[in-house]
Order: C-alpha cells, then structure tokens, then sequence
C-alpha cells in the first residue's frame, strides 16, 4: 500500500468522529463442574481491550488462532453478549439495546463468515437467501426484491441466474461472494470481516480482497479486517491491530507495523511472515518459542512472557499498559525506541 492514502487516512481520523467505539471489551465464559454446573473459572476469551474504527477505513485485527479475534467481531455485531465493556456504534451504545431495538442498527453492521461453507442454508436458493433480509427489515416491496437480488449479484462479480441455485452448486470463492452479497445488501455503514479468506485458494483469496476493496470505495464502506494471513491483512488494512491472549500488544497504521514494530510479538509474527527476498528484510529475526497459554489460566504480569526472548523481572510482576497516540504499544521495553 502507497503512503499517500495512508496519510488521507490519518488525516481524515483526525477531522472525523469515529464510526466504532470499543471501550474495555471483555468475553469470559464460564467453566463448570459437577452435576451443579458450579463455576470453578472463566476462559478469558477477550479481556479488556479498547479500540476505534473511523468512517472509509480498514482496520486490521491480526493475531495467532484462539487469541480472541473471532470473539471481538461477534461480540461487535452482538452475536453475542459481551461480559462487560462499551460498543459504540455512531455514538451507540449496543450493548444496552434490547432485541428490538438492536434489530434497528443491524441494517448498517453487518457481518461476513469465515466459512462460506457453512454460513449458507443449504435448503435455500441463493435468491431467497439475498431476498430475505430485505424483506425482513421491510427495505424493498416484494416486487423489487427479485432487481435487487440480481442487481448485487452482479455487483459482487456473479450472473444473475445465480440465484436460482442451491450454495452446493457454487465453488468457495463464489459462495464467499454470496456471502459478501448478503452482507451487501442491506446498504450497511460497518462490515466485520471474519477472516473471509482463509478457507480460500491463494487465487481466490486475491480476487475476494480486491473485491472488497473495490466495495469500499463505491460504497464508502468501513471494515473491521479479522486475520492471521499477514499478506491479505497488510493488503487491506490501512491500520492493524496486534492481538496476543485476549489483549491488543500494538496498533499502528500498516507501514508503521511492518517497517518498525516495537512489540517483540508483532516482531515475531513478521519474522514468520514470508517475503520474496530473505536478504531485504532489514531487521533482526526474532522467534517465538512455545504455544500461546491457555486463556482459561493466562500468566501473570505480561501475558507474552512466558514466550518472550527479551524477558525481565518487570514483564514477569506487572502488566504492561496500551500506550502512545499514533503508534501504541503494550510493552515495557518496546523495540526500535
């Protein structure tokens, strides 16, 4: 990604209200024992992060499987109710909403699956699976729903006999383009992205990402970019937030991230990250030892210490602060400082 829009972006975060509004986010889920059911602990899925997503932009939310990305966009979309915490949307607080009213801010907050597999009823057509949320949230008469049905189909690059078939009948790529066209449809202002090409040949996956950029732009578009492939997410996003056990360790825009990262987690994620030239990588390798720790018993003090190469007695007593205006780190001893 070139500088320049990098820049528009940042410029425009600072003229703009934010879009989104994480504040203090946390999902435990309780563990159990015995015939009584008595909780004995929490899996601490999510716990406690704040971030903020500005209209037009993508911000990138990477990190190893199970540390809580999958969690943070249901949690978002209010798939599930979160333990504590504030979600902002457009100045609304969603997670005091009832039923009712949440079914309201859903035409504008919309989300796309990670599996286009199983995210699609198998017993529908794909224009009844597009049809139904227009006609559920009484946005088009009856008689217009069959246009609109063929008119997003051809906007996510699909013809419009299409919607007479069954998903089974599609490749992954095109279920995943209904998919987006689901999400489409209803016009919404915030898409969250649930790692919507991982599942995807490496083909498939570039025209899905292009597709999705190219959304944007016509439809001024706001995604919240889930993944752990670094390539797609450093495609998209134009900002990137780390995620390790629960907690966000770094956010900056893309170019600050994989030009000068200062935690030694985001630092271990791009030494892994693959690159034409080996030669060219300009900084030190660094590897990370070991498996991510169970979040139902996560370490004391910095979480990543139990991992960490550059580990001292503060990182093992005390946890570390998400700090900084442009570039924020959650690390007492950041690198390239």
């Amino acid at each position: 990604m070139s500088q320049q829009p990098v820049m528009e972006k940042e410029e425009q975060s600072t003229k703009t209200a934010p879009l989104l509004q994480v504040r203090d986010l946390k999902q435990h889920y309780p563990i159990t024992k015995g015939i009584l059911s008595r909780t004995v602990g929490h899996v601490k899925a999510v716990d406690g992060i704040s971030f903020d997503i500005y209209p037009g932009e993508t911000l990138g939310l990477v990190g190893e499987s199970g540390c809580g990305k999958s969690t943070t966009g249901r949690a978002i979309v209010q798939l599930e109710k979160p333990t504590e915490g504030e979600i902002l949307f457009n100045g609304q607080n969603l997670t005091h909403l009832s039923v009712s009213e949440m079914r309201k801010v859903r035409t504008d907050l919309q989300i796309i699956f990670q599996d286009p597999y199983s995210s699609l009823n198998p017993r529908k057509r794909i224009g009844d699976l597009l049809s139904e949320p227009l006609l559920f949230h009484k946005l088009a008469k009856p008689s217009e729903v069959k246009k609109k049905v063929d008119d997003i189909l051809e906007i996510v690059g699909l013809p419009r006999s299409y919607s007479s078939r069954y998903p089974h009948e599609f490749s992954g790529g095109q279920r995943q383009r209904i998919g987006i066209a689901r999400a489409l449809i209803l016009n919404p202002k915030l898409i969250v992205c649930d790692e919507p090409v991982s599942a995807l040949d490496v083909s498939i996956q570039a025209q899905v990402l292009n597709l999705l950029k190219d959304l944007q732009k016509e439809f001024s578009l706001t995604f919240l970019f889930i993944g752990h492939g670094l390539g797609a997410v450093k495609y998209i996003s134009d900002r990137i937030a780390v995620m390790y056990l629960g907690n966000i360790v770094e956010v900056a825009t893309t170019e600050e991230i994989f030009k000068k990262p200062k935690h030694p987690y985001t630092s271990g994620l791009l030494s892994a990250y693959p690159i034409p030239n080996p030669h060219m990588r300009g900084r030190e390798r660094v590897v990370i030892e070991g498996d991510v720790p169970s979040p139902a018993n996560p370490p004391k003090g910095c979480k990543f210490h139990t991992r960490c190469p550059f580990v001292q007695n503060k990182c093992i007593e005390e946890a570390p602060v998400l700090t900084g205006t442009n570039h924020s780190v959650a690390c007492h001893f950041p690198l390239n400082e």
